[in-house]
């Protein structure tokens, strides 16, 4: 493992993918046991991505984590997929662990519902949960959740909003083999905003894969701006990054 600091960010880089995950998931066990010994209960939310696979899998198996005092969310939907759809990222995360651990809730988002009515009703869920722990990836743009470049907007009022997906992000969904073609993939989705994402007490930014080494690049060494909305890490406390040697390349020198 190569440790390195990047302003505010963390950044753990591992051999294999397998290694990332287990490693993220064992030190979010940790963060999560501590936060419960002070708190009556906590909030996370959740990415819904392939990448996230390796370390949620390891997440579950952790040992010692009350999660009937976790309330979980999650970050994107994409419009006009209704809870259950097995393209949906509700489906996604209730597979990959809402199921497979006793959360006190699973708050899901329903991208079948008009967008006023869903972005009012999960906007009013977070305003009344302040997120203790988000985990979260990066994609190939350097977008976080759905806040791709053309819509991010550092100083967002909004906690969660409709927006156009870019083309490199829609493009990405067939790379990830969540969709067979460009066609198949919603050209809108529901995202939580980027000051939201921020506003988490702590941050595990789970990255591998050479296909997302660019957009990790940029985002820690380019400069802080939409253009790679995930450089505002850089500028938020308690962010721990995990990527491995795929997504690292000369990060790793």
């Amino acid at each position: 493992m190569i440790e390195k600091q990047y302003d505010k960010v963390d950044l753990k880089i591992f051999d294999t993918r397998a290694e990332m995950g287990r490693v993220a998931a064992e030190e979010a066990a940790s963060c999560l046991r501590e936060l419960l010994e002070k708190e009556p209960e906590i909030n996370c939310i959740f990415a819904a991505a392939p990448s996230q696979s390796e370390f949620l899998e390891e997440l579950c198996k952790q040992p010692g984590i009350d999660w009937t005092r976790v309330n979980g969310y999650h970050m994107d939907e994409y419009v006009g997929l209704s809870l259950g759809h097995e393209k949906s990222f509700n489906h996604f995360l209730s597979e990959s662990i809402f199921n497979k651990v006793p959360f006190k809730s699973a708050n899901l988002i329903d991208g079948s519902r008009p967008v006023e009515e869903e972005t009012a009703r999960y906007g009013q869920l977070l305003r009344n949960a302040p997120t203790h722990v988000t985990f979260m990836g990066i994609g190939e743009n350097g977008h976080i959740a759905f806040n791709d470049p053309p819509v991010a907007d550092f100083e967002d009022k909004e906690v969660i909003k409709k927006v156009k997906l870019d083309l490199v992000c829609r493009q990405q969904q067939v790379h990830d083999k969540c969709f067979d073609t460009l066609d198949e993939v919603p050209e809108y989705a529901l995202t939580v905003t980027v000051p939201r994402l921020m506003a988490s007490q702590y941050i595990f930014c789970i990255v591998p894969s050479d296909k997302k080494h660019d957009a990790t690049v940029a985002a820690l060494t380019g400069p802080v701006s939409t253009a790679c909305p995930a450089s505002i890490l850089r500028r938020t406390d308690n962010v721990r990054m995990y990527i491995d040697k795929a997504c690292a390349g000369d990060l790793a020198k």
